[in-house]
């Protein structure tokens, strides 16, 4: 209106939009009454109090938008989605296939996935140090290979066949 006031009540004006919305088959979320220093989560959809949520400058209200743990969750998908291209069910039917345990030690949980650097191809799911150790050798099976040979007690060092010329064991 001219006078900068609306023609009905918020509250009839918020049942002409639900229904405007819902005559064009979209949902309006139902408002909830919060009590003051509580938040409202929309993923999980439970009241939490402020102690439970980040803060945020940016948003109206200096809150997240999703409390911690929902939080977490919605950024971890993400991760793995952007970075493997894997959606949760496939990571979990991954882990399924391993029987949970590691590929390479067979004893601890699966835990990381694990990808071709070059290709970036995700080869299966391992647990924390035999990831890190794959990444510790920089996926070269050569150098693996010598590690194996150098644990199991074979000759692993280099002769010298001419100046500067080094001959590695088979």
């Amino acid at each position: 209106m001219s006078d900068g006031l609306q023609a009905y009540c918020k509250e009839c004006s918020a049942e002409y939009y639900r229904q405007r919305q819902e005559a064009k088959g979209k949902s309006v979320r139902l408002k909830v009454p919060v009590a003051s220093g509580h938040k409202r989560c929309p993923q999980c959809r439970e009241i939490k109090p402020h102690s439970e949520w980040e803060r945020n400058k940016t948003s109206s209200d200096g809150w997240s938008s999703y409390c911690k743990v929902c939080r977490a969750e919605r950024n971890r998908v993400s991760y793995f989605k952007r970075k493997y291209g894997l959606t949760p069910a496939e990571l979990e039917a991954m882990i399924a296939e391993q029987q949970g345990v590691c590929c390479i030690c067979l004893a601890a949980p699966a835990e990381h996935v694990d990808h071709c650097h070059e290709t970036g191809k995700v080869r299966g799911v391992l647990c924390f140090s035999c990831n890190a150790g794959l990444g510790q050798f920089k996926d070269r099976p050569d150098a693996m290979r010598r590690a194996a040979a150098y644990l199991e007690g074979h000759a692993w060092k280099p002769t010298l066949v001419a100046p500067g010329v080094y001959q590695l064991p088979s």
